[in-house]
């Protein structure tokens, strides 16, 4: 019963906290429309949702978004000094390419999308058979470092998070 009408409850809190976040404004009109919003849009998407990801250790999440969110901070003040005091002559842009252990299409999602929240990196394109991710980075001038620095901060907690 609870499926068919909550097929998936984060969702619906997500949905319904988003939605009273962007109207910024809690009446009983926003109320009311964030909650059909959570239940209907969860319903109407179920079928595209065929079966929820396994979390081996789901514990290991918030230690891995600490970690992102630190490196983020980090690479944002990188990128800052790049483009404030790098002339473009110096700038070292690179292609790596950094092959996958992972192999569930959920945790190498979340790969592409750290690897594209950090600045200074953008995951570009993913191999047809799900091993490799093509990286391009705004300044490397060591690329396999940046392909270590990858495989050991975010692949390796990944595959700890859903493997």
């Amino acid at each position: 019963m609870r499926a068919r009408f909550l097929p998936h409850p984060l969702l619906s809190l997500t949905l319904f906290l988003v939605w009273l976040l962007l109207v910024n404004s809690i009446s009983l009109n926003s109320i009311v429309f964030a909650a059909i919003l959570g239940l209907v849009v969860p319903m109407i998407t179920q079928p595209y949702w065929p079966d929820m990801p396994r979390l081996s250790k789901p514990m290991a999440i918030p230690a891995y978004v600490l970690i992102v969110l630190y490196d983020i901070v980090m690479a944002n003040i990188q990128v800052a000094m790049i483009v404030l005091f790098k002339p473009k002559s110096r700038l070292q842009p690179a292609w790596v390419c950094v092959p996958l252990d992972l192999r569930t299409p959920e945790a190498i999602t979340v790969l592409a999308g750290t690897i594209t929240l950090t600045p200074g990196t953008v995951s570009c394109d993913l191999a047809e058979d799900g091993h490799a991710v093509l990286v391009h980075c705004l300044h490397a001038p060591d690329p396999a470092a940046v392909r270590d620095d990858i495989k050991s901060r975010y692949e390796r907690r990944l595959k700890e998070i859903f493997e």
